[in-house]
């Protein structure tokens, strides 16, 4: 008979008949301490083995019985490292997982479609105050004992009370409808896309985009967007996590290729999470043009050098039936667009700049930009 405890993680002490013995580390490396001789065992899966350490104690220091002793402790401090280096690489597969799959999942998010808005309802009045308040004051100069007169004052401060509560009311409801009234306007304007009201609307949307994005202008029933996106270096990792053909986690080295293909769905994917928000605040808006430029640091008069690494028209119309749990987003961007303009370098596919010089429309688009804005 006997009982086991565990102290901490790979410390668990163990009594028996025998006595209280200890062990101490991980599976594939233990030591046992305690009653009995010193051992080391080891295991992987259901296969184990035990080692003893301990060799005749009437034998001195300088026995063969302390070279194993070392040898096992040089083995489980190997162990150990080994471990500790094994769960330091999953810990990093696991980051690099979640940065590819959130490249992945960009346009995926679903935005709301704008309604028309409703003032709240406004707080009913503090009845119990307004009465505490007026009855304060009706029973100022009335004795504690004259109960007629309190009666009566207490009667005066109800009426005051239900006075003051229909007034607070009234007026609260006042200024319900004049709210209304101003919402109601705004979305007047916003259905008749109204460039200023638009462009305001979007910013506020826009707010907090992972990617800095802005409406520039608005002409009809069309939007023109900027996104800034960073550079391939801080958004895609160059690393991937796999596993070798011995089914051991690895992390390999991500071609050029690849990583281009990479940041070409990063690209793709804030296209299409901006227009996406976009149409849905702005329900009258049936087509953003979208301009994505890349910050490349500042010229020699400190202003922001910037990069235009594509250029598309959508319509609404073209994403209706898009099936965005399965497409990715460079698909969708090649399927649905009406416009495209972009320079992959040829060999490995990389988003090179476009020649603005060659697009006058789409360089008046950019330079109406406030980049220092932007970047802020």
């Amino acid at each position: 008979m006997g009982f086991s405890i565990k102290l901490a993680p790979g410390v668990r002490i163990r009594a028996s008949s025998r006595g209280i013995r200890t062990s101490v580390g991980p599976r594939v490396a233990r030591v046992h301490v305690g009653a009995g001789r010193t051992g080391v065992s080891t295991g992987i899966g259901p296969v184990g083995s035990y080692s003893s350490l301990g060799g005749d104690t009437r034998r001195s220091s300088r026995s063969r019985g302390a070279t194993p002793s070392t040898a096992a402790y040089q083995r489980q401090l190997a162990a150990q490292q080994r471990q500790a280096a094994q769960a330091q690489r999953a810990e990093e597969a696991q980051r690099l997982a979640q940065a590819f799959l959130r490249i992945l999942a960009l346009h995926r998010v679903e935005f709301p479609t704008a309604t028309r808005p409703i003032a709240p309802p406004p707080a009913p009045p503090d009845r119990a105050n307004i009465y505490k308040h007026y009855e304060q004051h009706a029973l100022t100069g009335i004795g504690l004992f004259d109960r007629a007169k309190r009666a009566a004052a207490k009667q005066q401060a109800a009426q005051w009370t239900e006075a003051e509560t229909q007034r607070q009311w009234a007026e609260r409801l006042q200024q319900q409808a004049a709210w209304q009234q101003h919402l109601d306007l705004r979305w007047q304007q916003l259905c008749a896309n109204d460039p200023d009201v638009v462009i305001e609307t979007l910013e506020e949307a826009f707010e907090d985009n992972e990617a800095p994005s802005a409406a520039v202008g608005v002409t009809g029933s069309e939007v023109s967007l900027v996104v800034l996106v960073p550079s391939v270096d801080q958004v895609v990792p160059d690393r991937m996590p796999t596993t070798t053909q011995a089914g051991n986690l690895s992390l390999r080295k991500l071609p050029q290729r690849d990583r281009a293909d990479y940041y070409k769905q990063f690209i793709s994917g804030q296209v299409l999470v901006t227009i996406r928000e976009a149409l849905a605040v702005a329900p009258a808006i049936e087509s953003a043009r979208v301009a994505v430029l890349r910050h490349d640091g500042a010229d020699s008069y400190g202003r922001p050098r910037m990069s235009c690494l594509l250029a598309i028209k959508i319509h609404r119309s073209a994403l209706n039936g898009v099936h965005w749990d399965t497409a990715d987003a460079v698909a969708i961007v090649n399927d649905t667009n009406s416009e495209l303009l972009q320079n992959p370098r040829p060999r490995t596919g990389d988003p090179q700049p476009l020649n603005l010089a060659a697009e006058p429309e789409l360089a008046a688009l950019i330079n109406a930009v406030d980049l220092t804005d932007l970047l802020q």
